[in-house]
C-alpha cells in the first residue's frame, strides 16, 4: 500500500511538472539604444504583464518583451481614433480617451513603471479597439437568441505588429470597420439626427383616428412634430387645428418614411411612430450601427439580403441590385431566426412535412375539433416511416408522436418553390399558400420560415447564372464565346462580328426554354430538386433604420432588438 501512495505522488509531481512546463516561460530582456530614432527602448518587466490576458503578452514576445508605443506619432494616431469612436455611435469614453489624453500629455515626466504601464494600456486599448470595430462591442449570442452568423476572425496580433512597423496605426483600425452602403447610412443617419435639438413629447392619444379636413386641437401639435422632423416645412403652414393639404403632403412623407401606408389617416401606427423621440430614434440608430458591425464584412459576389422589419428580399450580383420582393416573416411569438448561410437546391413541388410548433400550437388543437382538417388540406399521417394513419385511426393525446405531410400543389403551404441552406432553425425561404398577405404593410405573419412573393420568378433568375448540368448559365455562354473569338482574333484576316440573328435567336431560345422548362415542372405536381452549384449567399438580417434621399427612415421593431441591445450598449 505504501508503495502504492508513493507510486501515486510521483505521478501527479510529473504530470504537474509537464503541465507547468507547457507554460510560456517569460523571456527576461533589456533596455537597448535604437541609434537611428536616438532613443533607448525600455525592456518590459514581467511584474507588469504577469496578470494581463494572454493575448496582450503574446504581443508583447512579438516585439522581445519591449515597450511597442515609443514614436509619438503611432500613439497620436491611436488617440485620434479613440476619439472618432463617436462616430461609429460608440463612446471614446469606452476606450480610456481621458486617461490616455492626461497620460500622454505627461508622458515625458512619468516615471519609468508609470510610462510601461501606460504603454500596456495603449496596446490594451488598440486590441480592444480592433475588436469592436470588427466584430462588435458585444457578441449577439450574448444579447439575443436565434442568431446564426458567419464567424469573424480577426489575427490583431498581426495587425499590430504590421501597424507599429508602417506608423499606419489609423488604417490598420479604420479598415476593419463594415463597408456596406447600410453602415454608411446609417453614420450619416447619426449625424443628421443629432443636428435636431433634443425632445421631449407627450403622447398623443393612440385611439384617435384623424382624417384630411378635420379639425382638432390635437392637429397643432402632429403639426409641430411634423415640423421638428422635417416632413413640414413650417412655413408652408400655420399652427392651426385644421388638418389641411400641406399637412396632408407632410403626414404622406412621414408614413412613407416609416413603412405606413402613405394615405394620410393618423391612425394608431402614425401616432405611435409621431410619439418617438429624439432619443428613442438615436437609440435605434446606434443598435443598428452595432448590428451592422456583427454582420459579415463581405456579403458575396451574389446573395439575397433580407431585411425582416422591412418585409423586402434584394438579390444582389456584384454590388447592383437586379431583383426585389416583399416577404413576410416570423410574428414576434415565432421570429425569423437572423443568419447567414448559402443556397443549397430548390425544390419545385415540395412536399410540406408540419414542424413540431405548427403540431402542438395549431395542428392538434384545429384537428381535435375536425378530423376533416386533414383531407381538407391533404395531410396523410404516418406512424414511423411509411406505415399510413387514417385520421380516424389518429390519437389527438399522442399528436406529436406523429408525421404529417402535406401533398404537393399550388396550394400546399410552401407553394410550388422552396429555397433550402443549410442552418441550425430548420427554416427556408418558400412561397405560400396566403398569397394575400402581401399587400399587408405588416407581415411578420408566418410561423418562422420566410415566405417571398413571386419566388418562381426570383428562383428562375438565380437560375440564370448557374451551371447545373442541363442549365447552362448565361456567363458560361459569353465566356465559350469570348473564347472562341479569342481563337479567331489570332488569325491576322479576323474581322470581330456582330452578334448574328442567329445567335440571337439562340440566346432568347435558351432563356425561354430554361424558363419553359421550370413551368413544365411545377405544371407535373412533382416535387423535383435543383441544385445550386455555383455560390449564392443568403443574408436574413435585422435593420431598422437607415437614411437615403427620402430623409431618415424608421421601421417598426417587430422583435423588440432596438431597445434591448441599446440599454446594453449604454450599460
Amino acid at each position: 500500500m505504501k508503495k502504492i501512495c508513493i507510486f501515486v505522488v510521483l505521478l501527479f509531481v510529473v504530470f504537474m511538472a509537464c503541465k507547468n512546463s507547457k507554460k510560456e516561460v517569460f523571456e527576461e530582456s533589456e533596455d537597448y539604444f535604437d541609434t537611428i530614432r536616438k532613443i533607448t527602448i525600455h525592456a518590459m518587466p514581467e511584474d507588469l504583464l504577469e496578470d494581463k490576458s494572454d493575448s496582450i503578452r503574446s504581443f508583447y514576445k512579438m516585439f522581445e518583451n519591449h515597450e511597442i508605443w515609443v514614436d509619438r506619432e503611432n500613439r497620436e494616431d491611436l488617440i485620434s481614433q479613440i476619439e472618432k469612436t463617436k462616430n461609429e455611435g460608440l463612446n471614446p469614453e469606452d476606450y480610456n480617451i481621458n486617461k490616455i489624453f492626461q497620460l500622454e500629455l505627461r508622458k515625458d515626466s512619468l516615471q519609468l513603471e508609470e510610462q510601461l504601464a501606460y504603454d500596456i494600456l495603449l496596446t490594451q486599448t488598440y486590441e480592444k479597439l480592433c475588436n469592436h470595430y470588427y466584430r462588435g462591442k458585444f457578441n449577439p449570442d450574448e444579447v439575443y437568441n436565434n442568431w446564426d452568423l458567419f464567424d469573424k476572425k480577426l489575427s490583431v496580433a498581426k495587425l499590430l505588429k504590421e501597424s507599429i512597423d508602417t506608423k499606419k496605426i489609423a488604417p490598420s483600425i479604420k479598415g476593419l470597420l463594415p463597408t456596406h452602403p447600410v453602415y454608411f447610412s446609417l453614420k450619416e443617419a447619426l449625424v443628421e439626427i443629432d443636428k435636431l435639438p433634443n425632445s421631449k413629447f407627450d403622447s398623443i392619444d393612440k385611439n384617435l383616428k384623424i382624417k384630411f379636413n378635420d379639425n382638432l386641437d390635437v392637429v397643432k401639435e402632429i403639426k409641430k412634430r411634423l415640423s421638428y422632423w422635417k416632413d413640414l416645412n413650417p412655413q408652408d403652414t400655420l399652427y392651426t387645428s385644421k388638418y389641411d393639404a400641406k399637412m396632408l403632403d407632410a403626414v404622406k412623407k412621414f408614413q412613407s418614411r416609416h413603412g405606413l401606408f402613405a394615405d394620410g389617416v393618423i391612425g394608431i401606427g402614425t401616432i405611435r411612430a409621431l410619439n418617438c423621440n429624439k432619443e428613442t430614434r438615436k437609440g435605434q440608430i446606434l443598435a443598428n450601427l452595432e448590428r451592422w458591425r456583427w454582420f459579415s464584412r463581405n456579403l458575396g459576389e451574389k446573395y439575397i439580403l433580407i431585411n425582416l422589419p422591412d418585409y423586402e428580399l434584394d438579390y444582389i450580383v456584384n454590388k447592383d441590385t437586379v431583383a426585389k420582393h416583399k416577404i413576410v416573416c416570423g410574428r414576434p411569438q415565432r421570429m425569423t431566426p437572423i443568419l447567414s448561410s448559402k443556397l443549397s437546391n430548390f425544390v419545385f413541388n415540395p412536399t410540406w412535412t408540419v414542424p413540431p410548433t405548427i403540431i402542438k400550437e395549431d395542428l392538434s388543437v384545429e384537428a381535435t375539433a375536425n378530423r376533416n382538417y386533414f383531407s381538407r388540406n391533404r395531410i396523410t399521417i404516418y406512424k414511423g416511416t411509411n406505415t399510413v394513419v387514417s385520421p380516424y385511426e389518429w390519437n389527438p393525446e399522442k399528436a406529436e408522436s406523429y408525421r404529417y405531410v402535406q401533398t404537393p400543389g399550388y396550394d400546399n403551404s410552401l407553394g410550388v418553390v422552396k429555397f433550402n441552406f443549410p442552418n441550425h432553425h430548420s427554416v427556408y425561404l418558400h412561397d405560400t399558400n396566403h398569397r394575400d398577405y402581401f399587400v399587408y404593410k405588416y407581415r411578420a405573419l408566418s410561423s418562422g420560415c420566410v415566405r417571398v412573393q413571386y419566388p418562381v420568378v426570383l428562383a428562375k433568375m438565380i437560375l440564370e447564372g448557374q451551371d447545373n448540368g442541363r442549365w447552362k448559365s448565361i456567363e458560361t455562354i459569353r465566356k465559350e464565346r469570348a473564347a472562341k473569338e479569342a481563337k479567331l482574333k489570332q488569325n491576322k484576316n479576323y474581322r470581330p462580328a456582330k452578334l448574328t440573328a442567329e445567335e440571337l435567336e439562340a440566346k432568347q431560345k435558351f432563356l425561354a426554354e430554361e424558363k419553359d422548362e421550370i413551368d413544365e415542372i411545377i405544371a407535373k405536381k412533382e416535387t423535383y430538386y435543383i441544385k445550386v452549384k455555383q455560390p449564392i449567399y443568403i443574408h436574413q438580417l435585422y435593420w431598422t433604420s437607415w437614411l437615403d434621399k427620402k430623409g431618415l427612415q424608421f421601421r417598426d421593431d417587430i422583435y423588440n432588438l432596438d431597445k434591448t441591445l441599446y440599454d446594453k450598449l449604454g450599460s
